[in-house]
């Protein structure tokens, strides 16, 4: 059965077919909740709100974009809905624009990034530094730099404009090269 007939009688209050949608779309939901979240609870409860939401407003999905695209929309509401519900936020400020790149300690590159990326250490720092960074920032860096969705894709999932999308993905791979800059430059 294509997903479109699953869909269809999903519409129509057939579980199976709707535990069928559950089933194809569990890991991938909790997949990328887990990348925002970067906690394993808070992605369970992500993906458990998101399938809830997809249950109750199946019935809204038009079908003139993938399941998986409008799911990724769900997935982002909500981690970001979680974000903004914490009363502490553990996250940098992007308020000053203009110290986004400090391009005095800028470290030396000339180390084979292929070497680079093997070390662990080096994927612990980039995960720590993603993790930093605020939930808005870190839904469109992820939807597009790890989930390698398009620019418009991007900002159609989460409802913003092509100019917001690309200033937010600008202002997150700033943060990081200077999270890991700082990283290799203490390394040294």
């Amino acid at each position: 059965m294509s997903e479109q007939e699953l869909i269809e009688q999903a519409k129509e209050g057939n579980r199976a077919a709707m535990s069928a949608l559950v089933k194809n779309y569990e890991q991938t939901v909790y997949n990328f909740s887990f990348k925002i979240c970067r906690n394993k609870d808070k992605a369970e409860h992500t993906m458990q709100e998101t399938f809830l939401s997809m249950i109750k407003h199946l019935d809204q999905f038009s079908g003139n974009s993938k399941l998986s695209t409008w799911l990724y929309r769900v997935v982002s509401n909500h981690c970001l809905m979680l974000a903004r519900s914490q009363n502490k936020y553990e996250y940098a400020s992007f308020e000053n624009e203009d110290s986004d790149i400090d391009e005095k300690s800028i470290a030396d590159w000339n180390i084979s990034p292929d070497n680079i990326l093997e070390n662990e250490e080096l994927k612990k720092q980039l995960d720590n530094a993603i993790q930093q960074l605020p939930a808005e920032y870190r839904v469109v860096f992820l939807l597009r730099d790890v989930e390698e969705f398009s620019t418009e894709e991007t900002a159609n999932m989460l409802e913003l404009s092509v100019p917001a999308v690309k200033s937010r993905l600008h202002r997150a791979r700033a943060f990081l090269r200077n999270e890991l800059n700082k990283m290799m430059n203490n390394g040294r």
